[in-house]
């Protein structure tokens, strides 16, 4: 089994991924602030549950030994990170639906949670190595 495979890492990454492919959402919609009738897009919520869950019926089960154990149970499932269109509240003469201050906000925080994202892997892998005493 290779780290990848684990749930933790395969959510991590796909956290990481959501969040590079966010970015480039949000560069456009900056990049397009005074374009006429441009209306902003964002990705739906990443949900950390349903990418374990789904990494998780890949590679690990639970199983119940004696009948006073609680099962569990996995029921992912699955969503991409399509990109959708905002709702705007804010709207130019010229039909533009951008607001500079909301973007740059939600680039800062994207930037926060993919450097969060990055170092949870970082010391996870860490964690292993002592692990396995390397």
């Amino acid at each position: 089994m290779g780290i990848d495979n684990l749930p933790i890492f395969a959510a991590l990454k796909g956290k990481m991924q959501w969040n590079e492919a966010r970015q480039k959402l949000l560069a456009e919609n900056v990049a397009n602030a005074e374009t006429p009738g441009y209306r902003g897009r964002d990705l739906k919520e990443f949900n950390f549950r349903e990418m374990v869950a789904k990494s998780a019926g890949n590679s690990i089960a639970t199983v119940t030994t004696q009948p006073g154990h609680i099962g569990a149970k996995n029921g992912a499932q699955g969503g991409d990170f399509g990109a959708r269109a905002m709702n705007s509240f804010e709207i130019t003469p010229e039909g533009n639906g951008v607001t500079l201050e909301d973007e740059m906000m939600k680039v800062a925080a994207n930037q926060m949670d993919y450097q969060a994202a990055t170092s949870l892997y970082t010391r996870s892998l860490k964690l292993i190595r002592t692990a396995l005493g390397r």
